[in-house]
């Protein structure tokens, strides 16, 4: 009996330095990942396309978000985003604490019926992949493909400020 105690003893002693190096190992691959999402985030525009489902036959249509910055909340998986969003005759800047997933090292925004202040409920699935980006959205009973390209803004006086978007309707 007392082999037994004192063989699992050694057993936990040996197996518990390499549990706490995969619990480091992870930690340390989310840290990694967390400040590229930050950096690849901060103060770009995502410049691209959409389209409207339904509407095949028509161009996309051009669409521009500036990002501030983003960083990472206590809560779960959830990021504070500082937008600003052009959407038909609107123009604003925006907290918006947004979901974050990862599918390995590749980050995915997520909406799901979030509402918008001034704006609307959205649903947007956002997949950031280097300095590209590419997605779904839905608005009310419209919705559609997103896509295009980020670019780092230079300073506040660099940036377009007349390239709204039109609204799908």
């Amino acid at each position: 009996m007392l082999y037994r105690a004192c063989l699992s003893l050694v057993v936990a002693v040996l197996l518990c330095p390499s549990l706490f190096a995969q619990e480091d190992k992870a930690s340390d691959v989310q840290a990694r990942r967390y400040a590229l999402f930050e950096k690849r985030l901060d103060n770009v525009a995502l410049i691209g396309s959409f389209t409207v489902s339904g509407k095949e036959d028509q161009a996309p249509k051009p669409e521009r978000y500036e990002i501030k910055n983003v960083r990472k909340l206590e809560e779960g998986d959830i990021w504070l985003i500082n937008a600003r969003i052009k959407y038909g005759d609107k123009d604003v800047q925006l907290p918006l604490p947004l979901e974050v997933k990862w599918a390995g090292m590749t980050p995915v925004i997520s909406l799901d019926k979030t509402t918008i202040p001034g704006m609307g409920t959205f649903s947007a699935h956002v997949v950031i992949d280097e300095d590209k980006y590419a997605g779904t959205w839905t608005h009310g009973d419209v919705g559609g493909a997103l896509f295009g390209r980020i670019e780092k803004l230079g300073d506040e006086d660099d940036a377009p400020k007349d390239q709204a978007q039109p609204s799908p309707e």
